[in-house]
């Protein structure tokens, strides 16, 4: 009998230890801890990409998404990433940056998947010398919060197939929606959101897409935070925007009127206006403020942080948020500019000078603008 016992208690033992084992691999690889592949040496963490996947997308650092276009990087994908596919890296390296000092950064579906580490060996034996994974990869962004983007093809396939979704124009409706926007979609400007919550659908698993001037805009990953905090649980953005959707769909339906656009104030400058309603002509622009900047009030509405990492010499900050506050400051002796990285909330801006006081001569100027560390800054007027 005693002989039986003490060969039954190293079996017992040993059985559960295989009990034991894999789970315990199970749990290291959720983690990270643990592959069955070769992990790469540089790993970040969500807050690291939550500070380098900004919308104005950032010229530093470039994200790539290593999983399958079609499959999953168009249904969804952390916004401003690329799509290069594991697969395909070396039929699409020229994507990269030519300067191989720059930050890339490479994630694919989580732990478990080893597409975001095999592709950063092939970066760093490219001679890339900052290169990083984000092992997590895109489930672990989206669990913390953060928007998911979508591509311009899954928006095309999803309004050509009928797919239950909404699409919202984030930018504003007179200047921007009703002379062209993506086909289906419906006009919900940023700054009128909270005006217009009812045109959304009452389902909130509906799938909504945000979207507005490009990659410099914040207009629809704002309002696509202020749907998620309403409730919505699918909501995206399509980060290009609507420049993209021009150039691989051309332009989209606009809304025709009879009447004349009205012209902005003419100031006694050798300013002239834009072709959109309360711009500045951006070479005029460029002549009064090397000439006489002291005739301009410049007014950068972009949120404290960017307004830090570079502006126009001599331009005050009032971000959006807080201009209906100060407008009555504004002086009425000066022909004020309203900008900001792309145009569209410079034009928000404007409109709101416009109502609330119509003695201002104001303009705002319609273009993505890139500041310089030495000062200088290059204008490229938008496209409508």
């Amino acid at each position: 009998m005693r002989r039986a016992i003490s060969w039954i208690w190293p079996v017992l033992l040993l059985a559960a230890m295989i009990l034991v084992l894999p789970w315990n691999d199970a749990g290291a690889a959720e983690t990270g801890a643990k592959a069955a592949f070769k992990t790469f040496h540089t790993i970040v963490d969500v807050g690291f990409m939550a500070k380098h996947a900004t919308i104005p997308k950032r010229k530093d650092v470039m994200i790539v998404d290593s999983r399958p276009k079609a499959r999953k990087y168009d249904k969804g994908h952390i916004p401003t990433a690329i799509s290069i596919p594991d697969r395909q890296f070396d039929k699409h390296v020229a994507m990269l940056p030519k300067d191989k000092k720059t930050t890339l950064v490479f994630y694919c579906g989580g732990f478990k998947c080893p597409l975001s580490h095999k592709s950063a060996f092939k970066a760093e034996k490219a001679g890339y010398t900052d290169v990083k994974v984000f092992a997590a990869g895109y489930p672990a962004w989206i669990k913390a919060g953060n928007i998911g983007a979508v591509s311009g093809a899954y928006v095309k396939k999803m309004i050509d197939t009928n797919a239950k979704m909404m699409i919202i124009d984030a930018r504003p409706k007179a200047r921007k929606f009703d002379k062209g926007h993506i086909p289906t979609a419906i006009s919900i400007p940023w700054r009128e959101f909270d005006k217009h919550v009812a045109a959304l659908p009452a389902d909130k698993k509906t799938l909504l897409v945000y979207y507005c001037g490009g990659f410099k805009c914040t207009l629809s990953p704002k309002s696509a935070m202020k749907a998620m905090d309403l409730g919505y649980t699918n909501v995206k953005i399509y980060p290009a925007g609507y420049p993209e959707w021009v150039k691989m769909f051309g332009p989209g339906p606009k809304k025709t009127s009879d009447a004349a656009p009205p012209v902005a104030k003419m100031a006694v400058l050798e300013i002239k206006p834009g072709t959109e309603q309360g711009s500045i002509n951006i070479a005029s622009f460029k002549k009064v403020y090397a000439d006489t900047p002291e005739h301009l009030y410049l007014v950068d509405v972009r949120d404290q942080p960017e307004f830090k990492a570079g502006t126009f010499k001599g331009s005050v900050n009032i971000p959006i948020d807080a201009l209906e506050g100060k407008v009555a400051a504004l002086p009425k002796d000066k022909t004020i500019v309203f900008f900001c990285n792309s145009g569209g909330i410079a034009g928000e801006a404007y409109d709101i000078a416009a109502l609330l006081r119509d003695d201002l001569n104001a303009y705002f100027l319609n273009a993505e603008i890139t500041h310089h560390g030495d000062g200088t800054y290059n204008l490229t007027p938008v496209v409508n």
